[in-house]
């Protein structure tokens, strides 16, 4: 079969690999679409692991099922995770699934940009789910980003009269504006130094845009709130300055989610003083588990998260290099999805 193999972000290479074998508890699944993440375009986190195939936003049809599966046909539409819990470790039974040894040891095999992919036993059972047939397989790819939205405006335990503020209006941030507003947000103001995503972030309800290098972001924000600050500012920029600015964005007893990761060598000063003094919550927030995958699915299902709003571009699988390259360097681009054409 093909598959698209990662050395690095200017090298993806088409090759041939050998079809994964599926054991008894297991399926294989011909890809139909997958999205590239935003994880993927982090050189410093995908290139230490080179070569590898990536893709973990996959859907897919069911080729074949495993003698001892229950509850999975041959010919079923499916999107499923890559990581999953244990659910009986410490951590699971805390409801800390994402933080679960096994959770980062689970993994689609080879990976989603690849013909076919193999689903563990694990994931399987813990969280593959069935694609309704109203549900398009691209549309379907946004389930795991999604989730793992949900899974950080939960930890924030947004109030209905909140005020939020998105840093960054990539697809991470704009599903996180259209989030805020569905659990109860009063306002959610985005902000980007690109105006390309500031008005699809607009468009798909945010209720003010700021471009940082055109505007006083701290002005607009303080404006907003009388004075105050953001009540939830969740940050989706992998930038230490879009934190220092978060920090400053923040009201007295307000929370500062940490979505995106910075690279390991990357520090902020910060000073303990201050969070003490003005209560300011920090709540990191890392992927998504099996209870927000379903959220995601209903939501999608139901048209409060449009993914065709967000998906401006669709390439080959035979064309992943040129995919990559729009979803790291273009100005005007969202989420970028992979259809399988083999």
């Amino acid at each position: 079969m093909k598959a698209a193999m990662y050395y690095s972000l200017d090298n993806i290479l088409i090759e041939d690999m050998p079809m994964p074998k599926t054991g008894p508890k297991e399926i294989l699944v011909k890809m139909k679409a997958c999205g590239i993440c935003g994880s993927n375009l982090m050189e410093w986190y995908t290139k230490t692991r080179a070569p590898l195939i990536l893709g973990h936003e996959p859907s897919g049809i069911v080729t074949k099922v495993g003698n001892k599966v229950k509850g999975f046909e041959v010919d079923d539409r499916v999107f499923a995770h890559h990581h999953v819990a244990c659910l009986t470790c410490y951590y699971c039974r805390h409801g800390a699934y994402t933080l679960c040894e096994q959770f980062s040891k689970t993994n689609l095999q080879p990976g989603g940009f690849a013909e076919y992919f193999k689903v563990p036993a694990q994931n399987l059972w813990i969280d593959t789910l069935k694609i309704p047939h109203d549900l398009s397989f691209e549309e379907a790819t946004l389930i795991e980003p999604v989730g793992c939205c949900i899974r950080a405006i939960k930890k924030c335990e947004i109030q209905p009269s909140d005020v939020a503020v998105v840093m960054g209006a990539g697809p991470s941030g704009i599903i996180h504006t259209m989030l805020l507003q569905i659990f109860g947000a009063s306002q959610v103001i985005a902000t980007d130094f690109i105006n390309y995503r500031l008005k699809a972030a607009k468009l798909l309800g945010a209720d003010l845009t700021v471009n940082p290098e055109t505007e006083s972001l701290i002005d607009m924000v303080k404006r907003a709130t009388d004075g105050r600050g953001a009540d939830i500012v969740v940050v989706t920029a992998p930038n230490v300055n879009a934190y220092l600015a978060g920090v400053e964005l923040c009201r007295k007893g307000g929370t500062i989610c940490v979505f995106a990761p910075t690279q390991r060598e990357e520090f902020m000063r910060l000073s303990p003083g201050k969070l003490f003094f003005s209560e300011i919550k920090l709540v990191s927030s890392y992927s998504t588990s099996h209870i927000e995958t379903k959220i995601a699915l209903e939501l999608i299902q139901a048209k409060k998260i449009d993914p065709k709003r967000l998906i401006t571009h669709k390439f080959p699988l035979s064309k992943t290099a040129e995919a990559f390259q729009v979803a790291a360097k273009s100005k005007e681009c969202l989420k970028v999805v992979i259809f399988n054409d083999y």
